[in-house]
């Protein structure tokens, strides 16, 4: 069996078309890789680009799209919701079909060579690629986001693992990693207001919310290292933010293990802290795709007890999750067109 690899680059450019195009145009211009999603946001100013291939032309592809990448974008002119570090983000490798974890490593690691040697762009290697503990999470990785990275990169801690440690104005640094299916999932809410949003995503992600005094001071152990108190949910990173094109505020979340945590308890337990704030939950969006067997979970969950079978058909089950989920609240949610297996025809 042919190995199948998946890439999932995000740019910080998700307003200039023709940059999108551009970038786009170089992933595509690799024989084989085939492109199975575009998300472009405007608010975020971030476009998501899924494609799958061999090994050896993901790589490529993957290359070329940093490469035009950091030719088009200029990081002192970005502005977005999203946290981000790079014009080319984070760029993570996902094993598919016949494909291994290692597969990923090796590619993450000779892309990154690649980058940092003829980009001149540092380079850190995260999750399952990472040369370190300290950059396994692209949270910690990215915390003081762009604007941080001259001071950051003096840190001999934080010098790169690929490139030198030297501060790229135009194009910041990029993350490249081997990871496993990620889930991004966005919850609506019915407010403009950020804050509740933030306030719910703090509640909910697996990190939680830092604890405070009742004078708002920061609570340290006898170490010094700030203490938090766990969300509600495992392998969930979780943001809130205000997109003004939906008119609605949403809890932005990674769901890093969907057999852990899957879409339908992510879902639920929004709904549950929206309405202990007076807040309704109008639907969601997946960014990206999606694994068939996260909507079918789904699909299982919101059904009655009095239809619960065995015998139920796929098409009925994915029907409910689309239903209860809200998964239409924005835009239309077509399954060929965002189901994983649908699209690379599993």
């Amino acid at each position: 069996m042919e190995k199948l690899i998946e890439c999932v680059p995000n740019f910080s450019e998700g307003r200039l078309q023709s940059n999108i195009n551009s970038i786009v145009k170089s992933i595509e211009s690799i024989n084989n890789v085939t492109i199975l999603d575009i998300n472009q946001g405007k608010s975020t100013n971030r476009t998501v680009i899924t494609f799958v291939g061999t090994p050896e032309d993901v790589s490529q592809a993957a290359y070329l799209g940093i490469s035009k990448a950091s030719e088009l974008i200029d990081m002192r002119n970005h502005k977005g919701e999203h946290p981000r570090i790079g014009a080319t983000d984070v760029c993570p490798f996902i094993p598919l079909n016949g494909a291994k974890m290692d597969d990923c490593i090796n590619i993450a690691r000779n892309v990154g060579k690649r980058v940092g040697e003829n980009l001149s762009i540092p380079v850190y290697l995260y999750e399952r690629a990472a040369t370190s503990s300290n950059r396994k999470n692209l949270s910690f990785i990215r915390a003081g986001e762009y604007e941080g990275l001259p001071e950051k990169l003096k840190d001999p801690y934080w010098h790169p693992d690929f490139g030198k440690a030297e501060f790229n104005p135009l194009s910041g640094v990029t993350t490249i990693g081997a990871r496993n299916f990620l889930i991004a999932f966005n919850v609506n809410l019915n407010t403009q207001d950020k804050k509740v949003a933030s306030d719910i995503a703090s509640n909910i992600r697996e990190i939680g919310r830092v604890k405070r005094y009742s004078n708002g001071t920061i609570m340290c152990d006898e170490n010094g290292k700030i203490l938090r108190k766990p969300g509600l949910l495992k392998s969930c990173k979780a943001l809130g933010w205000y997109i003004p094109e939906y008119g609605k505020a949403q809890v932005s979340m990674n769901l890093t293990n969907y057999k852990i945590t899957p879409p339908h308890v992510a879902f639920e337990a929004v709904c549950y802290e929206a309405k202990k704030r007076g807040i309704n939950v109008s639907g969601c969006e997946i960014i990206g795709l999606v694994p068939l067997e996260a909507m079918l979970m789904a699909g299982r969950y919101y059904l009655t007890s009095n239809y619960k079978n065995d015998k139920i058909r796929d098409d009925d089950l994915l029907y409910k999750a689309i239903e209860s989920l809200g998964l239409n609240d924005i835009k239309t949610f077509v399954p060929k067109e965002s189901i994983l297996e649908y699209k690379i025809g599993l």
